[in-house]
């Protein structure tokens, strides 16, 4: 574990406090805000996050991808937590599991960073549907937001930072890393637009339909026990 992924985690302890301060400072005052529940329900949530984000049989390898992506679930609890608690829970879960993983990152930090921006975008910005639309119709209306911009995000994040760290950060030429694409599948031919059309796009297709249909599933049949209050 390097220093600078602890480092990392120090600074992402600080922002966390400091960000959940002045949430509480500005939340409306004819409402409590719940410190102890609203830490529960993180913990709870992020635990189970966590379970789906680094344990090996919880994570899914398609033949046609490149070996270095795989499909994985923890944004199912954050979503569930999102959409009975609020945007701001259902982050939280995502930074807690994302705390977890940092001091065991074997690429200084930056997949676990970019892993909660894409899952930030896709969860926060549904839950915020929801939170305003609390229907069938802002299910599908969140979800539908959530999905495209996660994809367009990671679209534009790959190509422009992620492949790019990966190749200096592995010693990794252009040609190498598109080999390694070619090898899952040879319709790759660049790292830009073929890599977002062969590989970015079936790879966040396929991962967010599980999870829009188990978040589905498991919340319709628990809403009433998570007992919504936004707080």
């Amino acid at each position: 574990m390097s220093l600078t992924n602890w480092l990392s985690l120090a600074l992402a302890l600080i922002w966390l406090v400091f960000a959940v301060r002045v949430y509480g400072r500005f939340y409306p005052p004819e409402r409590h805000f719940a410190w102890a529940r609203f830490i529960a329900r993180v913990a709870i949530f992020g635990a189970i996050s966590t379970i789906l984000y680094v344990v090996p049989i919880f994570q899914i390898k398609l033949f046609f991808l490149p070996s270095f992506l795989e499909l994985h679930f923890d944004e199912i609890p954050a979503f569930i937590a999102g959409f009975a608690y609020g945007p701001l829970t259902g982050f939280a879960v995502l930074f807690i599991k994302t705390l977890i993983k940092l001091p065991f990152s074997s690429t200084l930090t930056v997949g676990e960073w970019s892993d909660l921006l894409y899952s930030s975008v896709y969860v926060v910005s549904s839950a915020l549907v929801y939170k305003k639309m609390r229907n069938l119709k802002g299910v599908a209306l969140g979800f539908a937001l959530g999905t495209f911009l996660q994809i367009l995000v990671t679209s534009v994040v790959n190509v422009v930072v992620t492949l790019p760290f990966y190749m200096q950060l592995f010693g990794l030429s252009y040609d190498v890393l598109l080999g390694i694409c070619q090898k899952a599948n040879p319709a790759i031919q660049d790292l830009t637009w073929s890599y977002i059309l062969y590989v970015n796009l079936p790879l966040n297709a396929i991962k967010d339909a599980i999870v829009i249909v188990a978040t589905f599933l498991i919340y319709r049949s628990i809403h009433k026990l998570l007992r919504y209050d936004a707080r």
